[in-house]
């Protein structure tokens, strides 16, 4: 690898640590509260980490959606928003920085990524579609679905593995893709769906070889992909880091040659940019125009979709940025520490480190607990009181009830513990690994969930549960008697 494209840094000792190429300018300050004030506040929430109040919570490791570190351009940029309803040219800057980043001349602005979801759904899914996959998204799923479709993850044999060496678990598996083509007819399958970095199994990428194999039946069948590039600037990271043929390749040709193999790119720039918003875009003057029309419907006009157009000059930026190695490096630099860290301790955590997240896996933490009462759920409620560090399930809890009022039991249950970019420093690393190690020396004391309140639709988000013994209390119990007075 060429000296100018190289992020590694060595160290005389031999010790093996990220190394910030930024530095910190503006800080805002942490709340790390008694453990029976943490107490308090998940029993407030319902055991559910959404629900906690931010004055509540030393590190919020919930999700990277709009939580990234923004750049002193990105701020700088935003003085510069012009506020015209229509024809704004802040748009016409972000446009630019789209076409020159994603290859794309023609797009739709949208307030989130979701929104893209929507619009997409809306417009290419009816009643009996099918949509084969690598991996879905909450909120994907649920816009499928409402629109008559229904999703087919056909990943492959490594991508559910805890503990594994493969480079790329975000792969589509081809064979299961022919099959599943053949089985329903190609006219009932609209798109092919690829999520980069794919969330709920780990952040794990696919290769851009996979990414072909998947052009070649799409276009044996005349069937479009569709890219969700949210986290497309960590998948195109660890394709330079781990796909040969891209060693010496730049993040921006990389990202070029992801982008050019699908006819619609769609994304949440709260991931993507570091900003708030989202987009659609696309070469294909036809699939343009039939998804135009939904946006003013639901978003807003064509120049702002629903966003402060401070966030559209800032989403610009930032958008360029994340073809920067430093940049893009830091997030999954840290994510790869502590999952190493956490490996060495016998903490089962999803290998190899991928993007967004380091992920713990429940079901082996919490051996004892059913997935019928939530292990995530509750590792989760458990790292926070112990910690004040806030995780997000990634599991049952996230998934949805059958017809028969059973719980679809999620192929994995995560403990999903964010690294926002240039958010966290290497001490708090260690103050999350530290106290994860005690929580799993101590695991026995931790039990289950259950419902008291449960939404219809994305319960995860407010649903509120509660403990099915008294373990909480005994862990609060065990953690005085092993930390004292010690926060």
């Amino acid at each position: 690898m060429s000296s100018k494209n190289s992020t590694k840094i060595n160290f005389f000792s031999g010790e093996q640590i990220p190394v910030e190429l930024h530095k910190v300018r503006i800080v805002q300050k942490l709340n790390l509260k008694p453990i029976d004030d943490r107490l308090k506040a998940i029993e407030k929430g319902g055991y559910n980490t959404f629900l906690l109040n931010t004055e509540d919570v030393f590190l919020d490791m919930l999700t990277d959606s709009g939580t990234n570190a923004m750049s002193d351009n990105q701020l700088a940029s935003m003085h510069q928003a012009d506020d015209a309803y229509a024809g704004s040219q802040s748009f016409y800057r972000m446009e630019k920085a789209l076409q020159d980043v994603f290859g794309k001349e023609l797009i739709l602005p949208v307030h989130q990524g979701r929104a893209a979801e929507n619009i997409i759904s809306q417009t290419f899914i009816r009643p009996g579609h099918v949509i084969p996959m690598n991996y879905h998204f909450t909120t994907t799923k649920a816009h499928m679905e409402i629109n008559g479709g229904k999703i087919y993850e056909i990943y492959t044999d490594e991508a559910l593995k805890i503990k594994s060496s493969h480079p790329f678990k975000g792969n589509i598996d081809i064979d299961k893709l022919k099959k599943l083509i053949t089985k329903y007819g190609v006219e009932n399958v609209p798109f092919i769906r690829l999520e980069a970095s794919t969330n709920l199994i780990g952040g794990q990428p696919f290769s851009i070889e996979n990414m072909r194999e998947v052009r070649k039946v799409a276009d044996e069948h005349g069937i479009m992909m569709v890219l969700d590039a949210s986290l497309i600037g960590e998948n195109a990271w660890f394709i330079k880091k781990r796909e040969k043929e891209f060693a010496n390749s730049s993040i921006r040709d990389i990202l070029r040659t992801m982008c050019d193999l699908c006819e619609i790119i769609y994304f949440s720039s709260r991931k993507v940019s570091s900003t708030r918003g989202g987009g659609i875009c696309t070469n294909d003057k036809k699939l343009f125009m039939k998804m135009r029309d939904l946006v003013p419907l639901y978003e807003g006009f064509l120049t702002y979709g629903g966003m402060s157009v401070r966030e559209i000059e800032a989403m610009a930026v930032g958008l360029m940025e994340t073809t920067d190695d430093t940049v893009i490096s830091q997030s999954p630099g840290f994510i790869e520490y502590a999952v190493n860290e956490l490996d060495k301790l016998g903490i089962p955590v999803i290998t190899p480190a991928g993007a967004l997240g380091a992920h713990v896996d429940a079901l082996q933490f919490l051996d004892h607990v059913p997935q019928k009462e939530y292990p995530a759920g509750a590792l989760a409620a458990a790292l926070y009181i112990v910690s004040g560090c806030r995780g997000m399930e990634r599991g049952t809890i996230s998934s949805v009830r059958l017809d028969n009022g059973e719980d679809l039991l999620a192929d994995m249950e995560l403990l999903r513990l964010a690294f926002p970019r240039r958010v966290f420093t290497l001490s708090q690393t260690k103050f999350l690994i530290d106290r994860l190690n005690w929580l799993y020396q101590n695991r026995e004391l931790i039990g289950g969930l259950e419902f008291v309140e449960e939404p219809k639709v994305l319960r995860f988000f407010m649903g509120r549960l509660t403990a099915t013994s008294d373990w909480p209390q005994k862990l609060v119990a065990k953690f005085k008697k092993d930390f004292g007075d010690s926060l």
